[in-house]
């Protein structure tokens, strides 16, 4: 039986320092090279994710964007893609309205970029972007107008709680909506993408292009409960909101004590590789 592993990125399997560990990389370009299949699903962009990844050897597509984008690793093409349908500018207006300015994620002449307006970013908004300082999609621009601009697949508000929480309350049965604590920052960001983009409807794309049979994920985050809903067997690491936990097979170690890269060493064994 063939089986898929998938691993949330931030707060799983990267240690609090935002990178994988030179032990985790090693078991997983270990196993991988052996016959495991494996995979991560992450809210990141390809090129934030492979920068934090990057002693490590995925050898099949990867979910980006909470499931926007399904990638392949080595060729950088879009394999599965989803948009949003011309409402979204109806969503932004109303964000807007709202005196709420996104970062709103789009194809624009066919290069992906994240548009925001410099004096209209928030504190949290700031933080997010100075991290991605000489990032070529960066893409300030001058009014909320120009938010609209091309094909958007991801919006990120990042404000406060009174102002998102009930946008969120408005939108969640519309969009998929990802309402959450920054585990970094600890700004309040709100995420909205098109109802259908998720990161376990990527996980059922990607197992069912591989035609493999079993599921076993591992997260940490309220929004991975969907992807836990899902699978066979799904882990929690112990740093794992309770929220999660309550949908666990099992809490496994720590994401700084590479929970993840352990419960592989130990349970993946070889000869359930070439069975």
């Amino acid at each position: 039986m063939n089986t898929l592993y998938v691993s949330d990125l931030d707060g799983t399997l990267l240690r609090s320092n935002e990178i994988t560990s030179e032990y985790t990389n090693r078991i997983i370009n270990n196993l991988t090279e052996r016959g495991i299949i494996f995979s991560y699903a992450t809210a990141r962009s390809l090129i934030t994710a492979k920068k934090v990844t990057k002693g490590l050897t995925a050898k099949i597509p990867l979910i980006v964007y909470n499931g926007a984008f399904v990638i392949d690793n080595n060729t950088e093409k879009i394999l599965i893609e989803n948009y949003f349908d011309n409402a979204v500018l109806n969503l932004l207006d109303d964000l807007f309205y709202n005196e709420v300015y996104p970062i709103v994620y789009a194809f624009i002449n066919d290069e992906e970029k994240f548009s925001f307006v410099p004096k209209l970013s928030t504190r949290g908004m700031n933080i997010f972007i100075d991290s991605r300082k000489g990032d070529i999609r960066a893409n300030a621009v001058k009014t909320v107008e120009d938010l609209k601009s091309g094909k958007i697949f991801y919006i990120t508000c990042i404000d406060e709680s009174k102002k998102l929480e009930p946008l969120y309350e408005k939108y969640k049965h519309d969009y998929h909506c990802v309402y959450q604590e920054d585990i970094y920052s600890k700004e309040q960001w709100l995420e909205i993408m098109p109802k259908e983009t998720s990161k376990s409807n990527a996980i059922k794309q990607l197992q069912s292009l591989l035609n493999c049979e079993k599921l076993v994920v591992f997260g940490d985050g309220k929004n991975d409960i969907d992807m836990f809903q899902l699978a066979d067997e799904g882990y929690a690491v112990q740093n794992a909101h309770d929220d999660l936990k309550k949908y666990a097979s099992a809490i496994i170690p720590s994401n700084d004590d590479d929970g993840v890269a352990k419960w592989l060493e130990y349970n993946c064994k070889l000869s359930d590789l070439f069975e």
